[in-house]
């Protein structure tokens, strides 16, 4: 394998369970990786999540290594980097407030006439990220299991997704995670976050790797592998630290 000058990472279910914290392994493989080059975590979570679930698990690493770290929260409709004292923000596409009520109208009035609206659930369904809107079905602190038993062949999505995006043909409407649909600008999705990124870096999509969980056809994961960036699937956070230390051995 050529060395890659950027290994990339999905969040949720690549790097950590969905919503939790990374484990002491993952912390150890991302400070071992930031060590020897650049690291990017793109993901639809939003910034405080990439702060909880990572960057407070990275206190000890220094100024200079967490330079080499690079934070695209929300699909890559948001970019963060270290200015030696905290994470800043390099650029954001937030909607419009008429865009956002859109938005949240749409899915919750399509979600109601699927029958995919829950009565009881755990935390909020609807959540206005500034710039993404997000839709989860079992409520923002839902347990994992429930998450994945919810739509296991990703049909309920889909004909959400579909339904949502007819009536917001400005705004780009695609399935998340297990139970999550994401509403951003048109033509924002991981593609547009890592082409950003190398932009922004220098270096050439050919040069980095991607690790998702999502890598399948219609998975929030598969802009990236379309858009050329060499790609690793995993299935959870416990295969994605076993790869880890299998390309931090040959680096």
């Amino acid at each position: 394998m050529t060395t890659p000058a950027l290994v990339a990472f999905d969040l949720d279910d690549t790097l950590a369970p969905s919503k939790g914290l990374i484990s002491d392994r993952i912390a150890r493989l991302l400070i071992a990786l930031l060590q020897r080059g650049e690291v990017a975590i793109i993901s639809g979570g939003n910034e405080q999540q990439f702060r909880s679930q990572v960057v407070a698990r990275l206190a000890a690493v220094d100024a200079a290594a967490l330079s080499r770290l690079h934070l695209l929260p929300t699909c890559g409709t948001r970019y963060l980097r270290h200015d030696g004292a905290d994470f800043a923000l390099v650029y954001a596409h937030d909607l419009s407030s008429d865009e956002k009520d859109a938005a949240l109208t749409a899915l919750r009035e399509e979600a109601e006439r699927l029958g995919l609206w829950e009565s009881e659930p755990w935390g909020d369904i609807l959540e206005d990220r500034g710039s993404q809107i997000t839709f989860s079905a079992l409520g923002q602190k839902a347990p994992r299991d429930a998450k994945h038993g919810w739509d296991p062949d990703g049909s309920k999505r889909a004909a959400l997704r579909d339904a949502v995006a007819a009536r917001l043909p400005g705004l780009e409407v695609r399935s998340g995670g297990s139970t999550s649909i994401d509403i951003t600008r048109a033509g924002i999705d991981k593609a547009y976050g890592m082409q950003r990124l190398a932009e922004l870096t220098g270096i050439p999509l050919a040069s980095m790797l991607f690790y998702g969980d999502r890598l399948d056809e219609g998975g929030n994961d598969y802009p990236v592998l379309a858009l050329g960036v060499p790609s690793i699937a995993v299935d959870g956070w416990e295969d994605t630290a076993d790869k880890l230390e299998q390309l931090l051995a040959s680096l």
